[in-house]
């Protein structure tokens, strides 16, 4: 082949990969869109995706380029990746001149050798990480086989890319809403057969939310919703909401944390003052001598001596105030005859 002929097969060759955007480089891919950025590709991958540009802009050392899979990322100016780039069993050369972000590396098996899908060459990317998307060896043709085909690709769900050699594990993950069922992790066997059959993802539903004491669910109808559906709880009048009225279907089937609707409490002593909201009033000076869940009413307790008076708090909790122990309610007659001398009104301690 000749020395003219080669260098245009493989700009070909580069441009039929492009499908996956594995050889876009780093222009700004105006006559190509630029995938966007999966869940988890990262993990799958081993790629490291640098920050999105997608919604957000880059700092002024960075520039919004097309990092493959990982999507518009912020790409560091002047990045490179490590050249010369040495891989078992095979030859390496830059397509160009250069081994900046977006430029090409060829990857050729030498005699004897091709890599674990079978190809003699492949061409790889500097990506936004700093590495070549493709540095894996090549294996001697003449051992038994040592791979395995692709696994099996599933519906609602992805696995781990190559390469698929024995002996490596590669995991399947469902996408968000669905649960996996199945063998999570297969094994590449020496036999170039996957050790089980591929797991399944099927779609998480949360059933009708549970009704609340006091409570009204705001236009719920069906009797199953999708992850991430939001409900919301309203409370009867005179009850006061406990916790969060926004309730979401979680990815295990099941509503977060439901809240309580609580109810007011009475006030029963009748014959002192108290100390409510920071003022000190009678009982008909509340209204409806009611206080809310969760208010704290301060009462006023006799000393030992019966000389002087001191406080103790009590808190309202879903309808119930409990009075202190210490606390003694004034008799009817010293209430009307001796009203400067029941425990609200005598000099604190």
């Amino acid at each position: 082949m000749s020395s003219f002929v080669f260098p245009v097969l493989l700009v070909l060759f580069s441009l039929l990969l492009s499908e996956g955007f594995e050889e876009v480089g780093a222009r700004n891919l105006t006559d190509l869109k630029c995938p966007t950025r999966k869940k988890n590709f990262a993990v799958m991958t081993g790629q490291t995706c640098q920050k999105s540009c997608e919604q957000r802009n880059c700092s002024k050392t960075r520039r919004c380029l097309c990092d493959g899979e990982c999507g518009m990322s912020c790409i560091f100016m002047g990045l490179s990746c490590p050249w010369p780039m040495l891989i078992n069993n095979a030859e390496t050369r830059l397509t160009q001149d250069s081994h900046m972000f977006g430029d090409f590396m060829e990857v050729t098996c030498k005699s004897g050798y091709r890599m674990a899908d079978g190809r003699e060459t492949a061409v790889s990317r500097c990506q936004g990480d700093r590495k070549w998307s493709f540095t894996a060896p090549c294996e001697d043709i003449l051992k038994p086989s040592s791979h395995c085909k692709p696994p099996p690709e599933i519906e609602n769900g992805s696995h781990e890319n190559g390469p698929y050699i024995a002996g490596r594990e590669i995991h399947y993950q469902c996408n968000y809403g669905y649960r996996l069922e199945g063998t999570s992790t297969l094994l590449c066997q020496e036999n170039g057969e996957w050790s089980h059959t591929a797991p399944t993802c099927h779609s998480v539903n949360c059933s009708r939310p549970p009704n609340i004491a006091q409570a009204t669910l705001v236009a719920v109808h069906k009797s199953e919703y999708p992850v991430g559906t939001v409900i919301y709880y309203l409370c009867k009048k005179d009850f006061l909401l406990d916790g969060s009225n926004r309730v979401t279907c979680l990815k295990n089937g099941n509503w977060s944390q439901l809240p309580h609707c609580r109810a007011r409490c009475p006030v029963t002593a009748q014959r002192s003052r108290m100390i409510y909201q920071g003022r000190k009033l009678w009982l008909y000076e509340i209204p409806g001598g009611l206080v809310h869940h969760g208010e704290t009413v301060t009462f006023f307790c006799r000393s030992q001596n019966k000389t002087c008076s001191y406080t103790a708090e009590s808190q309202c909790f879903d309808g119930v105030l409990k009075l202190p122990d210490c606390y003694e309610e004034p008799t009817y007659l010293r209430y009307h005859l001796y009203p400067k001398r029941i425990v609200s009104e005598i000099p604190a301690c």
